[in-house]
């Protein structure tokens, strides 16, 4: 009978000790799990949904007006303004309508039409094909403060109503995931809302079968080392009336710019397009802000060409992932993809250019969030606000200390094209158990037992 209290006591123990692991693993499991709900929580709740929305167009709203203050001419500070890339679209719309666009491809000439606006020692490149200079013509009309407000608000509400139809329910936690992408793009006023816009018609032109998807693809020749993928893929699945739309469109366009800018204007750019491998290769560019591998290979001080050879690697796996994708996902998933692998092909990719992973995102979060453990998608999610975050971070902080540094001499450390390439991993190991995927696999298999029941190998025979 002693014995009794003895085992009851020893139960009661074990109960305790599995009672507090339990609660161990509950807590870390809701520390663990509250980042990701707080990411995910905002498709299910309206009231979360709107919260959110209106919180992120607020930091929008005044990370614009502050902007669109400074090129107004408004200073908060003592010291001149830093340059920012509105300030060569602007630039280059004056010299198309003087006549002298060339000016803007070559490095004497463009860093001084720079300086004389700004009063810094800043200085970009001017290496878009000849079809983005008769966009940003218009531009140069207006003055700064407004050119830069309406070109601004008018692709960004153009990307948000694109993104919206792509994610539908997922609109909301896709743009927590890039905010801190769209203060950076709307801060230095960059034109990645539209190449983002474009992309993201030509994806819902691409899932609906359409030719015409190759009109929005033709005109990504404003900026065509982000369409490669998308090019590869439409080549895959044979959609031959796209790709001869986009021909024509990329056709039609430069023959326009030929006409209206003088045929000399390809040999500009050809000339900007030379001079910026250089600047590339010397590592003038803000590398930091690069999200492609050659950016993070360079950054840890290895060559040029170690660098290059690095990113042709890595461009090669991301197109054969869009090309197996083709063949084994769903059209929404295969293009998921493409939107991300296309942002690996391209020693010459920015942090803002990953409005185009949104679209991305947009397309496949309703995969990635019922296939996806917990742990992906924290992981997932993490790294996509660490590109954004990471990138705003290393400007604000070089921003402050340029004044110290000679140009080229240091550069600051690149991780975007590290997280990139996890990012397109991850997202591929999630998509695997896909049911389409298994699905387009049997099928596979159910064609080729039909074709040899069909066609049966001829029977050997002995001589």
């Amino acid at each position: 009978m002693q014995c009794w209290p003895f085992a009851i006591g020893n139960r009661g123990c074990g109960v305790t000790i599995r009672t507090r692991h339990t609660m161990e693993n509950n807590l870390r499991k809701m520390y663990f799990m509250t980042f990701v709900e707080v990411i995910e929580i905002a498709k299910s709740s309206a009231t979360k949904r709107a919260i959110y929305f209106r919180a992120i167009l607020l930091v929008i709203a005044l990370m614009l007006i502050s902007t669109a203050a400074e090129l107004w001419g408004v200073q908060f500070r003592a010291e001149p303004r830093k340059l920012v890339d509105f300030d060569g679209f602007y630039i280059a719309g004056q010299l198309v309508w003087r006549g002298a666009i060339e000016k803007a491809y070559h490095f004497a000439t463009m860093s001084q039409l720079q300086k004389s606006v700004s009063g810094s020692d800043n200085f970009q490149p001017w290496t878009y094909p000849p079809q983005f200079d008769l966009l940003v013509a218009p531009l140069a009309l207006l003055p700064l403060g407004l050119a830069y407000s309406v070109f601004t608000i008018g692709t960004l509400a153009a990307y948000l109503a694109t993104l919206r139809r792509i994610a539908a329910e997922n609109f909301v936690p896709v743009l927590i995931l890039l905010a801190p992408l769209i203060v950076i793009t709307a801060r230095c006023g960059q034109n990645a809302f539209l190449t983002g816009t474009l992309i993201g018609l030509t994806c819902l032109g691409l899932q609906a079968g359409r030719s015409l998807a190759g009109l929005p693809l033709g005109l990504m020749i404003i900026k065509p080392h982000l369409a490669v993928a998308f090019a590869v893929y439409t080549l895959v699945n044979r959609r031959w009336g796209t790709a001869l739309v986009a021909a024509t469109t990329v056709a039609a366009t430069s023959a326009l710019a030929t006409v209206l800018l003088g045929p000399a204007v390809w040999t500009a750019f050809l000339d900007g397009v030379t001079e910026a491998r250089v600047f590339l290769e010397h590592g003038l560019y803000p590398l930091f802000r690069m999200i492609s591998l050659y950016a993070v290979v360079r950054t840890f001080g290895f060559s040029a060409l170690v660098a290059t050879t690095a990113q042709v690697l890595v461009a090669i796996l991301a197109l054969g992932m869009v090309v197996l994708a083709s063949r084994q996902l769903a059209p929404r998933q295969s293009l998921g993809v493409a939107a991300i692998a296309t942002l690996l092909i391209s020693p010459y990719a920015y942090d803002y250019d990953l409005l185009i992973l949104g679209i991305g995102l947009g397309l496949l979060l309703p995969d990635l969030t019922g296939l996806g453990t917990e742990r992906e998608r924290l992981a997932l999610y993490a790294l996509i606000l660490f590109i954004g975050v990471f990138s705003l971070a290393q400007t604000v902080i070089s921003s402050e200390s340029t004044s110290n540094k000679v140009i080229g001499e240091h550069m600051d450390l690149s991780l975007g094209g590290l997280a990139l390439v996890a990012i397109l991993v991850l997202t591929w190991r999630i998509l695997r158990r896909s049911p389409e995927r298994r699905a387009g696999r049997i099928e596979v298999c159910v064609k080729r037992s039909a074709y040899v029941h069909a066609n049966p190998p001829p029977t050997a025979t002995l001589m």
